[in-house]
């Protein structure tokens, strides 16, 4: 498949897929961008194959196999594209076979990604915050470090900073969707946070639980700002360009958290999102951030280690 197929093909999943990561992406420059939208295209590929899903909505298409056989596709397909071998195979993994080539991501890394999809299989349940961790670190923290690899950082410390903003990135998501994933019966708030608010997983539904549910919403959004934080730190390590597209998401993403506790309590709440003047106005400081870059910014502990 020629590149400009590729290229179109990535950019239609990213602009159904993520609202809020598109419009930042369309801050790099060409060449990052294109690598940036392909990495994204096979991870949102491998997102709805599990999920029986397409582009994260509830539209399902028709997949008989069991869930474990389609990880062990996904496994193959994505082992052949590091090999090269990708005619015959969906798109996203022509645009992975590309991004592998052209930025050296290691296959360990897109290994981690799809064990990531494998707990959601197994319906793995956290027990505490880091337990947690290592999930928001598989579906998120490693997509963080790739897209960094991207942008061409190899400082192992930079790419500590990446993995914190993906885990900043999930626990944020998973704060604003605790009911829906619940509705699908999904949980991933830590369990002893559910003891703690005297919940059952049941309860997370019921509207009269509203503002128990609340709580536990609004704790992981507070467990997101320290990764937020020392995920500001990496930033000024990127090149311009792109830290003006990751500032940019930073904003964003932490916005859906802010304004997620600021609306409160909500017996049916509504998925959060950010508006365009919300996004324009995220752009302005993604831009400002850059300009500040080389500061004196505290440079804090890393939270928390990801595999090496």
């Amino acid at each position: 498949m020629s590149q400009p197929d590729l290229a179109a093909i990535s950019a239609a999943s990213i602009a159904k897929g993520s609202k809020s990561f598109a419009a930042a992406s369309r801050l790099f420059d060409r060449e990052t961008r294109l690598s940036v939208v392909m990495l994204y295209a096979w991870c949102r590929h491998c997102d709805d194959v599990v999920d029986g899903q397409e582009a994260g909505s509830a539209a399902r298409h028709l997949d008989e196999r069991p869930a474990h056989e389609r990880i062990a596709a996904l496994r193959a397909d994505t082992e052949a594209a590091f090999e090269g071998r990708t005619q015959g195979l969906h798109p996203a993994f022509a645009a992975l076979a590309e991004v592998v080539r052209r930025h050296g991501i290691p296959r360990t890394d897109a290994a981690e990604h799809l064990a990531g999809f494998a707990m959601d299989v197994d319906e793995e349940r956290y027990r505490t915050l880091d337990d947690l961790l290592v999930y928001c670190w598989r579906v998120a923290g490693v997509v963080g470090v790739m897209m960094a690899r991207i942008m061409g950082v190899r400082d192992e410390a930079v790419l500590d900073r990446a993995s914190d903003l993906g885990l900043a990135f999930q626990l944020t998501n998973i704060a604003r969707d605790v009911v829906d994933d619940a509705v699908a019966g999904r949980v991933y708030l830590p369990l002893d946070w559910l003891i703690q608010e005297g919940l059952d997983v049941a309860d997370l539904t019921d509207p009269r639980r509203a503002e128990a549910v609340f709580r536990l919403r609004r704790r992981l959004v507070e467990a997101a700002e320290p990764f937020y934080a020392s995920a500001r730190i990496g930033i000024d390590a990127l090149p311009r360009r792109s830290a003006w597209a990751v500032g940019t998401a930073h904003g964003v993403y932490r916005r859906i958290g802010l304004k997620l506790v600021a609306i409160g309590p909500q017996p049916r709440p509504e998925r959060v999102s950010t508006t365009t003047g919300e996004k324009i106005a995220e752009i302005g400081r993604g831009a400002a951030m850059v300009l500040r870059a080389g500061g004196t910014a505290p440079r804090s502990p890393l939270l928390w280690t990801r595999p090496r």
